[in-house]
């Protein structure tokens, strides 16, 4: 089992912004390549530190793990564990440790090359309700800028490619070092020697590539998934940005979805009610049949357990709520008035709820119970 991303930084989930980001870079710096060299051990601790850093650093997926732990960010959507790239490590959270302030570790500032990273990317997959509740891979095409065929490129003469321009100036506080983005290469400590006739002036062409999503099952309308490396490339030795997925969920036909449970409205006729019947019910895997009683009243609500939407934490699946109807006819023939007419006086069509029949309030609040 997955490690609980809090335990791994060592903080608590009350924990404030600013206590999460101290207890990581103290993760950090402990596991820090460069303080441990050829220790996998402390490389992997590295990298967890990371990923939950990546998560729990930000207020937005913070709030999405949660309420759905690991499974919000599974499936190509994010950090991986111990797939993760120290480059990716280095380029995303070289600055929480500020110029200089981490002694000159690789990637960290103070005399290691910063690399940069390549902007994001953001489509939008529409997505159907029974994709949701299944799980699907999608395969969309998307065009991402990648280096050029044949392009090359050099340290920048500027910055000696560290991206980075170191400025003294005296304060009367006395003798004050800042270190700035370098303006030639804007950080990337490179800069293009040979560029091809399609590239732009960052040495990088337009291309079309399919990429693979895996899409988990109970992904809501809005929500963002995150597939690492699939934006736009970023030149010389940067890393690559990410592809942001936006889920869009398709109105169904007869499914209408509140949280995980689905309600679905089923229709019968009188003859139906009075004398019992069993009626084929659409869930999201295919039809169910259920049995009505005898003397099944309007309003009532059927809950089949298990038949909705499944928990993105894989904790169960929500219910199908099935609400009864009864359809009363807007014509009659002569007969069938007569028929009703003559049942208007007879006890057997008069209401008389019983003691234990719930109200419409009462069916209401069950339902969110």
């Amino acid at each position: 089992m997955k490690e609980d991303f809090y335990d791994i930084l060592g903080v608590s989930k009350s924990a404030s912004e600013s206590e999460i980001k101290k207890a990581y870079r103290k993760k950090a710096i402990q596991y820090h390549p460069d303080k441990n060299p050829g220790d996998k051990t402390a490389e992997e601790n590295f990298k967890k530190a990371a990923e939950a850093y990546e998560v729990l650093g930000d207020s937005n997926k913070k709030a999405q793990y949660d309420q759905y732990g690991h499974a919000a960010f599974e499936g190509g959507n994010g950090f991986q564990g111990g797939g993760m790239n120290m480059d990716d490590i280095f380029s995303q959270f070289g600055d929480i440790f500020g110029g200089g302030g981490f002694g000159g570790f690789s990637g960290f500032g103070g005399g290691g090359q910063r690399r940069t990273k390549g902007s994001n990317l953001r489509i939008r997959v529409k997505l159907t309700l029974t994709e949701i509740a299944q799980g699907v891979d999608k395969k969309v095409k998307v065009k991402r800028k990648v280096q050029a065929p044949g392009v090359t490129y050099k340290t920048c003469p500027t910055c000696n490619g560290t991206g980075q321009m170191t400025r003294i100036a005296n304060t009367i506080l006395g003798r004050m070092q800042t270190a700035t983005t370098c303006s030639s290469c804007s950080g990337a400590g490179q800069v293009i020697d040979k560029r091809p006739s399609n590239a732009d002036s960052q040495g990088l062409t337009l291309s079309e590539e399919t990429v693979s999503i895996k899409i988990p099952g109970g992904v809501e309308d809005g929500m963002q998934l995150k597939v690492s490396g699939k934006g736009n490339e970023a030149p010389g030795n940067g890393v690559s940005g990410d592809l942001i997925v936006l889920i869009e969920e398709l109105p169904h036909d007869r499914l209408k979805r509140e949280g995980n449970n689905l309600h679905f409205d089923l229709y019968i006729s009188i003859s139906e009610a009075v004398l019992g019947t069993s009626k084929e019910i659409e869930t999201v895997n295919g039809g169910v049949r259920i049995k009505l009683d005898t003397g099944i009243q309007s309003g009532k609500i059927l809950r089949l357990r298990g038949k909705g939407i499944p928990s993105l934490n894989g904790y169960g699946s929500g219910d199908l709520l099935v609400h009864i109807n009864v359809w009363t006819p807007k014509t009659l023939d002569k007969s069938q008035r007569q028929f009703f007419e003559e049942m208007k006086s007879h006890e057997n069509f008069r209401p008389a709820p019983e003691k234990n029949e719930k109200s419409f309030f009462d069916k209401v609040k069950d339902m969110f119970s």
